[in-house]
């Protein structure tokens, strides 16, 4: 079946986003992975992803053109497959005028049309469903006045989003900026907010729960409006993109082949024992849990029709042997199997979406982006006095990395073709420099941006990267505040590394690894002193950065960070 892609909500002031290239074009096959279109918000230009595998059947919205959130910009399913039926009115926040004239001829149709809603049918009506009534699909329109909340794109890898907390509950009143619940990305722990007014009619994705982007969480509406047919038939397969987790696992058992499209359940599929002949029946929620988990499915005795495995039966699941299915702070135990009085064993620990976010931009820089290596040494004896003179008058302790942030603001700022970013078809020089610096978090990397960063002094720099790096670890870090590096800085110094070499964070063209600052003996006049060197390694992308321009880059750096007086020019 044939899905929307809509203009997802890519910062938390967004009211648009502007279509700044597409990746794909009708026609061409696209993966769940796929970008397919480069968008720029009221804050950074962003990558808009499908999460849907099939053929680009539509693109709604030009190149060059605005798109409103919410708004259809594509259309991918099957190569052939008719998809108009979803344009009629299904972009009806977009085009508010001609759902109601596609509407109005509804209101007239015998009340016998639709037996499963109480509710008159109005022509002021914003979104419709799809409800199946013998065998035959038929429209179940949200009332006026109602609104839905739907999981928005809160960073620029998510998938999904898990539901913390719920700050309001049925029947509570909420305004336009209240908070409406906590959710856990691949990032961090953010909020989310309606941006309606009204009571709060519907709870979709309970506490503890994951919600997939562009998925209903939440109806918005007037007190005592009846949604319930409404949701009823979005459960039944409405929105197929945004389907909840309960109608998953409403859904009949299938004998014909695996299910395919959910790595997770392809992974739980995988852990059937070897020795059992017969297909597992199982909910795709039940094995996702499993895997999840850490249980092996074929283990859990299913209590649905025909032995079918639910999210309750998961739930409910005690192992036989407790050492396997033991956990500690969440991370399943070590199972140990002993032979001979040896006892080997290991433990898996599941991954984070942090970390497969990780795993999978990292591994595309690494094995697209030809990576080049450019290290030089730098007599940080200037720099460490005049830390030490800074620091005395500065409002913020300025630290070692604060001066390399603005030396390499400025140093990029003469050489700009290392502040740019390859994009496939033309390089792109950008005019702004904002400095992403790694920080190390319990669940992985993340890149705290300093923006504009050869515009500020080194106090405002040191001031601002202390409060985005207790963000980071604190997992309170916004979108806006992680996105837009034109250039990365990772620094391990602090950890007593030498030298090393890091990957390209995307979309930059370069990274600068930092090493420790180490005392060696010199020469110095007529005889020997001790002077404190630190190795700096750029790795750069080839395809925009040539080996000339790279090593003139670092040349500027090290001007800078030897006579760091010229800085405060």
């Amino acid at each position: 079946m044939a899905e929307v892609i809509r203009m997802p909500l890519l910062s938390d002031t967004m009211t648009e986003g502007k279509i700044i290239s597409w990746n794909k074009k009708v026609g061409d096959k696209v993966k769940a992975d796929d970008v397919l279109a480069d968008v720029e918000t009221d804050k950074a230009t962003m990558e808009v992803n499908g999460y849907v595998d099939g053929t680009l059947l539509y693109i709604g919205v030009p190149a060059g053109e605005a798109a409103k959130i919410n708004q259809i910009i594509a259309i991918v399913g099957k190569e052939g497959e008719d998809y108009k039926s979803l344009l009629d009115g299904g972009d009806a926040a977009a085009n508010p005028a001609e759902q109601q004239k596609a509407e109005a001829p509804k209101a007239e149709e015998p009340k016998a049309a639709a037996p499963e809603t109480s509710q008159p049918q109005t022509t002021n009506l914003s979104t419709k469903a799809i409800a199946k009534v013998d065998n035959k699909p038929q429209t179940i329109s949200l009332p006026a006045g109602t609104k839905e909340i739907r999981m928005p794109l809160l960073s620029d890898t998510m998938t999904e989003g898990k539901i913390v907390s719920w700050n309001k509950k049925v029947g509570d009143f909420v305004k336009a900026d209240d908070v409406l619940a906590d959710v856990e990305t691949d990032k961090a722990t953010m909020e989310v907010v309606g941006y309606e007014e009204g009571t709060l009619l519907y709870v979709g994705v309970e506490a503890g729960s994951a919600a997939k982007i562009n998925q209903i969480i939440a109806i918005v509406g007037k007190a005592g409006t009846d949604v319930s047919a409404y949701v009823a038939a979005e459960k039944a397969g409405g929105n197929a993109a945004a389907t909840n987790a309960p109608a998953a696992e409403s859904e009949p058992p299938t004998n014909d082949q695996p299910p395919t499209t959910n790595s997770s359940e392809s992974h739980a599929d995988e852990q059937l024992s070897a020795a059992n002949s017969q297909r597992l029946k199982a909910s795709p929620l039940a094995k996702k849990l499993a895997a999840d988990k850490g249980i092996d499915i074929s283990k859990v005795n299913g209590s649905g029709d025909g032995g079918r495995i639910t999210k309750k039966d998961v739930d409910g699941y005690v192992p036989t042997t407790a050492p396997a299915a033991n956990a500690v702070g969440g991370k399943p135990a070590a199972v140990a199997t002993t032979f001979s009085g040896a006892a080997e064993g290991h433990t898996d620990v599941p991954l984070t979406k942090m970390r497969k976010v990780i795993a999978r931009r990292l591994g595309e820089s690494m094995f697209s982006a030809p990576h080049f290596y450019l290290t030089m040494e730098i007599n940080m004896d200037n720099a460490m006095a005049a830390r030490t003179q800074l620091n005395e008058i500065s409002p913020v302790k300025i630290s070692f990395n604060d001066f390399i942030i603005k030396a390499v603001a400025l140093s990029l700022r003469q050489h700009p073709e290392v502040n740019s970013s390859w994009m496939g078809d033309f390089i792109r020089i950008n005019h702004d420099i904002h400095i992403g610096s790694a920080v190390a978090t319990p669940d992985g990397l993340i890149v705290p941006v300093i923006s504009f960063a050869d515009q500020k002094t080194l106090s405002q720099i040191a001031a601002e990267a202390k409060e985005l790096y207790g963000k980071a670890k604190d997992k309170k870090i916004q979108p806006s505040e992680f996105t837009g590096n034109t250039f990365t800085i990772s620094n391990l110094g602090m950890m007593d590394i030498e030298e090393f070499t890091a990957i390209i964070n995307p979309p930059d063209s370069a990274i600068l690894a930092v090493g420790r600052i180490k005392e060696t003996v010199v020469k110095k006049g007529d005889g020997f002193g001790v002077s404190n060197f630190m190795k700096l390694t750029m790795s750069c992308d080839h395809r925009t950065v040539d080996g000339a321009v790279g090593a003139a880059f670092l040349q500027t750096l090290k001007k800078y960070l030897e006579n760091p007086v010229t800085m405060l020019l």
